[in-house]
């Protein structure tokens, strides 16, 4: 069952995969913020999947967050996360990616509680 309060963890090590200069968002080798956004997307979506009905998944529908601070290759950023509101099926998380004590980034993500099956067949059409 989905609860204000709930929490989780998310990880990823900084490579050339997710850095500015790979995805496009900057010249330099440092942590992407738009990597840092799918982190923070990835931790939210994976801590209330377990307690969605079969069938049932959510997607991203707002970020506001503000990257502070830079992380080079070969740092480990973690993702916090924290369900603070439920609003029927629309959920709203504050995140926060560390590096080691640093914070990295913070603000908050909302997501939308969908029926998998139907939401295909809508982004089929």
């Amino acid at each position: 069952m989905l609860e204000v309060g709930m929490k989780g963890t998310a990880q990823t090590t900084v490579t050339e995969n997710n850095t500015a200069k790979t995805f496009c968002s900057g010249a330099l080798d440092v942590f992407a913020t738009p990597a840092m956004i799918s982190l923070m997307e990835e931790c939210c979506w994976k801590m209330i999947q377990p307690e969605l009905e079969e069938g049932e998944g959510s997607v991203g529908t707002a970020v506001n967050i503000t990257h502070d601070a830079p992380s080079a290759i070969g740092h480990t950023i973690t993702c916090e996360a924290t369900l603070t509101e439920i609003d029927r099926r629309h959920l709203t998380f504050e995140v926060k990616c560390l590096d080691g004590d640093t914070v990295v980034g913070k603000g908050t993500h909302e997501r939308f509680i969908i029926n998998n099956e139907k939401f295909m067949t809508k982004a089929n059409q």
